[in-house]
Formats: C-alpha cells, structure tokens, sequence
C-alpha cells in the first residue's frame, strides 16, 4: 500500500510542477502575482482529490487508519519536497518557503497541503462504496 501511495504522490508531485508553472508563466503575469497563486492552490486541490479518487482504489487502504496513514505521508512529502528542494535545490531562503504559508497576506497554500493530508481519508470510502474499518 505505502509504494502505491508513493507513485501516486510522485504523480501528483507533476502535476503541482505543471500547475506552478501554468502560474508562473501564464496566470501571474496576467492577474498578478497574488491572485494567481490563490486560483492555482484551487486547481492543485482539485487536481489532488481527483487523483485521488482515481487511484485509491488501487492504492488499497483498508481501513480509516490506512487511509490517514496515507495522507500523513502525502502531507509530509510535499512538505519534505517543498522546504528541503526548495532550500537546497532551488535556492530559495527559508523566509521566502515560509510566506506561502502566511495567511495574513492571502497566502492559501495551506489549503493544498490540508487538501492532500485529508483526501485519501475522506475519498476511501465513497471510492469503495463502503465505509473502511477502524
């Protein structure tokens, strides 16, 4: 279960780098740089849940704690990936990794990483039609 998990954030993992860049290149020099970040984490949670309901299945949680186990380790990779590749591949100072975070200036990244952290919890059951054990 946890490999499937894996392959499935590394495919998410893309299609966040596509969405970014979308946002860097296409959204942000047309409606500015603070709006486009808040309609791309809105595409990227709906990118993730979508993926999730297409892949849990395969992923195979059997049971709520599967499920939150898999979302712990799809929040705590994307937040591994966003810090440690972000500092240390992309150069990027800590200061600036952390402002994504900043609610106060309309920063809403928080939302995708809430959204990856909950999706497999919440789309395990209805993508099974039943309700996984305890």
């Amino acid at each position: 279960m946890l490999m499937r998990a894996v392959l499935i954030w590394f495919a998410i993992l893309l299609l966040a780098s596509g969405n970014g860049a979308v946002r860097d290149l296409v959204l942000a020099p047309r409606l500015g740089d603070p709006l486009a970040r808040a309609i791309s984490t809105v595409v990227l949670c709906g990118l993730v849940l979508a993926v999730t309901w297409r892949t849990i299945r395969w992923i195979g949680p059997r049971s709520r704690r599967d499920a939150l186990i898999v979302g712990i380790l799809w929040a705590s990779l994307t937040l591994a990936f966003e810090f440690l590749a972000g500092h240390y591949l992309f150069g990027k100072p800590w200061a600036m990794l952390l402002e994504d975070y900043d609610l106060s200036r309309g920063r809403i990244w928080v939302l995708a990483l809430v959204t990856t952290f909950a999706a497999p919890l919440l789309l395990a059951p209805a993508a099974s039609g039943r309700e996984p054990r305890p």
